[in-house]
């Protein structure tokens, strides 16, 4: 059995289950059903018979239920209906043949009950990068798997979305929603939310997980700007200032300047002091670069004063 279930008032709860015997005195016939016991609490019960919840040889049960799994082939999948928080405790099973019996005190499952479900969870398959297409994973855990929870998602951009019910390695299922989109740099740090929604009886109960999108994208908006702006003195000093967006930030700003039709580069970092000169009417722009590649930003132009009749 799984160590434990998380399951919601008034739905049902399948507990995967199957056991093995050991009878040194072969007293076990396989050829006789024998009848599966659950037990509530503690696996004493002969001084307390009311933990005793559900015996598939009677017809009438403390917990209405059913063994939906083969007993002939070691299978003791047990479903439970209507659950209420009062079935939140530890249970045992227990084995009735003639004249095998026995109980399993060494292994237990924990069911707790509760009005609201857990939340879904949101994984991401590698990295997230602007133009690449990407793949995101909801799954939600499904304790009553005849009425699964319904997930839908709530993404900045078109996306296809496939769903589907998943055995997990302990036997329970989830329900597992993959969402597929290529992200933009537009999409970083916007939200994203996953949502399930579980039947119960004739209402809806809603969970949801939000995460912030990471994406990864080259350098963007990236612009040159000069202080001062207005016209300067030859012999006075100008600042130019260069600006981008970046994912992972900018690693490497470097200034180039056109003169006569020919680009040089002529200086590296995100700010660039420059003495003018009479000869500095050139225009300068920058470029911004990290590991997703490079942006170019405009063109500035010094303002001197004396030059072209000012």
């Amino acid at each position: 059995m799984p160590d434990g279930l998380d399951v919601l008032t008034g739905s049902c709860v399948q507990i995967p289950c199957s056991f093995d015997i050991h009878d040194p005195q072969k007293t076990f016939n396989s050829a006789i059903l024998p009848s599966g016991v659950w037990i509530k609490g503690n696996p004493n019960f002969e001084v307390r018979p009311d933990r005793v919840i559900f015996n598939s040889s009677e017809t009438v049960n403390r917990y209405q239920g059913k063994i939906t799994g083969n007993m002939f082939q070691k299978n003791c999948t047990t479903v439970f209906f209507n659950v209420t928080t009062s079935y939140s405790d530890i249970y045992f099973f227990r084995i009735e043949s003639q004249p095998f019996r026995g109980t399993d005190t060494e292994k237990s499952v924990k069911i707790v009950v509760s009005d609201l479900p857990s939340s879904p969870i949101i994984t991401v398959s590698g990295e997230v990068k602007e133009g690449t297409p990407v793949s995101l994973n909801c799954s939600a855990v499904a304790p009553c798997p005849k009425h699964p929870p319904e997930l839908t998602w709530t993404l900045p951009t078109q996306f296809t979305t496939e769903n589907q019910l998943q055995e997990n390695p302990d036997q329970t299922k989830s329900v597992l929603s993959t969402v597929t989109f290529t992200p933009s740099y537009l999409h970083h740090e916007k939200n994203i939310t996953c949502t399930a929604v579980y039947p119960v009886g004739t209402n809806n109960k809603t969970a949801e997980h939000n995460m912030m999108l990471n994406v990864s994208f080259s350098p963007k908006d990236t612009s040159a700007s000069i202080s001062p702006y207005d016209p300067v003195l030859v012999g006075s000093c100008v600042n130019l200032t260069c600006s981008s967006t970046a994912n992972p930030p900018v690693t490497t700003f470097t200034w180039f300047q056109i003169s006569e039709g020919k680009t040089t580069q002529v200086a590296s970092g995100q700010s660039y002091t420059l003495n003018v000169t009479s000869g500095n009417g050139e225009l300068y722009y920058c470029e911004g670069r990290n590991s997703h590649g490079c942006g170019k930003s405009n063109e500035v132009q010094l303002a001197i004063k004396g030059k072209m009749g000012t």
